[in-house]
């Protein structure tokens, strides 16, 4: 690619048009940096999200203003226990035409957008979770022995709150790896917490603007899959996710405390992350850095701490520290 010029003048224009996303999305969310570079890098990837976080700290219009931002068609579902699939990707109902002829009709649910926020996606039932995972896998669903095309992009952001677990349906393991992170947002500092309250409770409030539509965010993965990664990060993304295996890993915390580790699905989400990291940060090519960066939001719903590790009070955020420092800054 740096031997083709257009190429490359395209990336730099993409980069470009990025920083003014993220700077327009930070305008409106303060203080969640990190948050916000995690979620571009995940829809720039072409990826699924997961947010975990506290209530009010800002993950709705994080979603609501990266639809208006992207130029995304936005949709929002609140999932609760009695949330039926139909519900979501929608269903056929009995239609009567002019003649009195009678008809089966598709009629399309709130999956059927490009930026949907599923709102506490643990409250539904594992058939209604199993529904929305299945068409974030596919890109279609199927009804009544039909397939419908989703619309392209699709991204699914999904959100939990860690207060109240009493009568959640917890995601299998197995479906979380069809997120391509789990972003953890945090509370926010204290000038970002003043810059909330000074903006937040006036008249003022500032609305997000368009900044690209749904054809050039396509364009922009497409342009990305094109990006080289250079052997020594992928070297090192092989050797992350195989040492994070108990199976094949040297490390005896990794052996002594995970239950299972991160399977291909991990390095391929490292592959694609670290060519939107550093289109994000204004490079041509990425880096061992950009790994260093993604490792914990695309690993840490791909592994799993055994009964020992949970007995001593071992966090996996320790293990993923651990496994980072003494594989790619040792």
């Amino acid at each position: 690619m740096k031997d083709d010029p257009k190429a490359v003048q395209a990336l730099e224009a993409l980069s470009k048009q990025m920083a003014t996303v993220h700077r327009e999305v930070n305008a409106i969310i303060f203080g969640q940096d990190q948050v916000i570079e995690e979620a571009l890098v995940s829809i720039l990837s072409g990826g699924h999200v997961l947010l975990i976080g506290l209530p009010g700290l800002g993950k709705t219009r994080l979603v609501e203003t990266l639809g208006t931002v992207l130029g995304l068609d936005e949709r929002r579902v609140q999932f609760t226990p009695d949330l039926m699939p139909g519900d979501i990707i929608g269903s056929e109902i009995l239609d009567e035409d002019d003649n009195g002829k009678r008809h089966f009709r598709f009629v399309k649910g709130p999956t059927f957008c490009q930026l949907l926020m599923a709102d506490e996606i643990n409250r539904a039932s594992p058939r209604t979770q199993s529904a929305l995972l299945q068409a974030m896998q596919e890109k279609r669903v199927s009804v009544a022995g039909h397939y419908h095309d989703l619309p392209q992009p699709f991204h699914v952001l999904a959100t939990q709150n860690p207060l109240e677990q009493e009568g959640t349906y917890p995601l299998p393991e197995a479906q979380l790896d069809r997120f391509f992170m789990e972003i953890n947002v945090q509370y926010p500092e204290r000038d970002a917490e003043r810059a909330i309250l000074m903006t937040t409770t006036g008249n003022d409030n500032k609305i997000p603007k368009r900044i690209c539509s749904s054809a050039e965010l396509l364009q922009a993965q497409s342009l990305l899959r094109d990006i080289p990664v250079g052997e020594s990060v992928v070297e090192a993304i092989l050797t992350l996710v195989r040492e994070g295996r108990p199976e094949t890993s040297t490390l005896n915390d990794v052996q002594k405390h995970v239950a299972w580790g991160p399977g291909p699905r991990a390095s391929q989400a490292l592959m694609s992350g670290v060519r939107a990291r550093c289109v994000l940060h204004n490079r041509l090519c990425p880096s061992i850095d950009d790994v260093i960066a993604l490792a914990s939001p695309i690993l840490r719903h791909r592994m799993a701490l055994n009964f020992a590790a949970r007995a001593e009070g071992v966090s996996l955020d320790t293990i993923i520290e651990h496994l980072i420092t003494r594989t790619l800054n040792g």
